[in-house]
Order: C-alpha cells, then structure tokens, then sequence
C-alpha cells in the first residue's frame, strides 16, 4: 500500500511539474502601460497572454506585440514583460483581409499582405496601424486570454 501511495505522489508530483513547465512556456503575465486599450483594459491591468502564432489569431482578438522597429515607442498602449515594451492591440485584419479604411493611408495596399495584420487601439488616441502600417507576425507574442487583475 505505502509504495501505491508513493508511486502516486511521485506521478502527481511529476504532473504537476509538466503542467507548471508547460504553462512557463505557454503562458505569459504582461502589465498594461497607458491608455490605447481604454475602457478595455487600464494602465496597471495585469493581463494573462497565450503565447501563439499567426496562424492562431482571430479578428478582434487582443494582442500582444511588439512595435515595429523602425518606429519609436509610443506613449500608450503597452506593456511591460521583462523590462521589454510590447504594445496591446486589437487585432482588425489579417492576411488576405481587405485593409481597413483608416488604416488604407498608412498601408498603401488594398490586402494585408502575408504574413501581416492590422491592429488598432480601443482608445481613438492609440498609436497603432492607422500610423504604423502593418504589423509582422514576427513581432507577435500572442492573444489575451484575460485580465488578471
């Protein structure tokens, strides 16, 4: 009976430790800087981010990404991952999509090209497509999954 229990504890342990390894890798915290994504989310807001691809993104998810390089950081709308600064945007388009009028300026296409899409601010002051153009997905971090806080 003892070494059942053993061998039990030891598979649970081990469970545990692959579930806390996956969800390391997974799974990240961002904290929300400025105001792009108000009224949905707030400066502070602690935000739980499912590390994914492209291929995983859906129109009007929230994402986490980082600005593009050849642009400066804006004041708003980003959030904080090992002193890195991301920016936290609504997903609008995606390969393929048409390109959104207020974003057409800034695009200079029709089609969000591969490989790209188009993100906006919930906050009509956010920095975001309408001045950046097309984000890459090699720039994406992954989708909000919730507020923590």
């Amino acid at each position: 009976m003892n070494n059942l229990l053993t061998a039990l504890g030891l598979l649970a342990l081990g469970g545990l430790i692959w579930l806390l390894a996956w969800m390391r890798r997974h799974l990240v915290v961002v904290t929300v800087v400025g105001t792009s994504m108000e009224p949905t989310f707030r400066s502070g807001d602690r935000l739980l981010v499912r590390r994914c691809g492209l291929e995983r993104v859906k129109r009007t998810d929230i994402v986490v990404l980082e600005p593009p390089a050849d642009h400066a950081p804006a004041a708003g709308g980003r959030a904080r991952l090992d002193n890195h600064r991301w920016n936290v945007k609504r997903v609008a388009a995606l390969p393929g999509d048409l390109v959104p009028a207020e974003v057409a300026a800034a695009a200079g296409t029709d089609l969000v090209p591969p490989g790209a899409l188009v993100v906006l601010g919930d906050n009509t002051h956010s920095v975001d497509s309408r001045q950046r153009g097309f984000f890459t997905a090699e720039l994406l971090l992954g989708v909000v999954v919730r507020r923590l806080s």
